[in-house]
């Protein structure tokens, strides 16, 4: 099965825990079989047309799927799927003229 790292803020989604193990083919398989096990993450990963939502992004043994085959990328039962939802913000360093 394939290892999910769960980051923090979602982790109250999963009975606390830092990983869950899925099976799956695919990048999609897994993330749909980790839903299926914990449904309250639907809302998390994904917008209401069921696409993954834009601030959550999706590595494959540390390799961004956006730059491999997205969710069609091919999962192994060794691979680490990690979940990263992307962080905005910063400190504003001078002013506007």
């Amino acid at each position: 099965m394939a290892k999910v790292f769960i980051p923090t803020p979602l982790r109250q989604y999963v009975d606390d825990q830092d990983t869950v193990e899925v099976r799956g083919q695919t990048v999609d398989g897994v993330l749909a079989q980790l839903v299926e096990q914990h449904a309250q993450l639907q809302k998390h990963l994904y917008d209401a047309q069921g696409r993954l939502r834009r601030f959550v992004n999706v590595y494959l043994n540390d390799e961004d799927i956006r730059y491999l085959q997205k969710g069609e990328t091919p999962v192994q039962d060794s691979d680490e799927v990690s979940i990263v939802p992307a962080i905005a913000g910063g400190a504003q360093t001078g002013r506007l003229k």
